[in-house]
């Protein structure tokens, strides 16, 4: 039997438990996601004695996503870039709005607000997976509206270098949350004001938008006379042009994280 991989479940089995928040996070289970993905470290939890930080450290070491993760923790050159720009003249430009000298870009119903020093704050919190992926949308130097051609993520500048991990770690465990709560996906929809496509060779077809120009497709088919299920997540062509593919990775990884997080409450 081959050896079970390593996943935030792991880190979470040593954490406290007791949400105190000191991490600046929400949960304990918001900390283990975020430490086993490398957008955390394991540091930010003061409850964590220092063997076990050693020991997760060690096996968390030389994970991909863990490589994928490290330009999170780093935004000075993202934020140099939204210094200098005209929030005027882009808000239109990429779906955001203008407000007493902020920024506004809406995701999933909720509005994230970027000052001049590229600073984000939102009524939720801000995790760096969205935290990233909103600046380098914001700092984008091109911007494309949505063409309605939808393209795989191997097909981004970029995304064949890191396709394996994104099917293993986005599309491989939406399909699996798929599977086991088959209605999952339709209360995503009502729930992050996402469509369902029709013309799509799939028993569901989830059109959201993480951000205003960036729209993501999630089709699902069902098992059937012997054929195993299948998950596909697809973006619009504009999307090579308006985020980098390390940003939607990172995207597209938090959100699957985040549906997990779902799902437990809709098992």
């Amino acid at each position: 039997m081959p050896e079970r991989p390593f996943s935030h479940l792991s880190v979470y089995s040593v954490l406290p438990k007791n949400n105190c928040g000191r991490c600046q996070l929400p949960s304990c289970l918001a900390f283990a996601a975020a430490a086993a993905s490398g957008q955390k470290p394991l540091a930010d939890c003061p409850l964590l004695d220092s063997p076990t930080k050693e020991r997760l450290a060690a096996a968390l070491h030389g994970r991909p996503e863990q490589e994928l993760y490290k330009f999170v923790n780093d935004l000075s050159e993202l934020e140099e870039q939204i210094a200098g720009l005209d929030f005027t003249v882009i808000a239109p430009r990429i779906g955001g709005t203008v407000k007493d000298g902020r920024l506004l870009i809406p995701s999933f119903g909720k509005a994230f607000e970027i000052d001049r020093q590229g600073r984000m704050r939102s009524e939720c919190h801000v995790m760096p997976w969205v935290q990233y992926p909103l600046l380098a949308y914001a700092a984008s130097s091109q911007h494309q509206l949505p063409t309605g051609t939808w393209v795989s993520f191997r097909d981004l500048p970029g995304g064949l270098d890191v396709h394996n991990l994104f099917c293993k770690r986005c599309e491989l465990v939406l399909k699996r949350l798929a599977d086991a709560h088959p209605g999952l996906l339709h209360d995503l929809a009502e729930l992050f004001q996402g469509t369902e496509a029709a013309g799509f060779a799939a028993d569901t077809a989830l059109i959201l938008h993480p951000l205003p120009h960036f729209p993501i497709l999630i089709c699902w088919q069902a098992a059937e006379d012997g054929l195993e299920s299948s998950l596909s997540i697809l973006f619009d062509a504009c999307c090579k042009v308006n985020l980098p593919v390390k940003a939607a990775f990172s995207l597209c990884i938090g959100l699957a994280q985040m549906f997990e997080k779902i799902a437990l409450l809709h098992r």
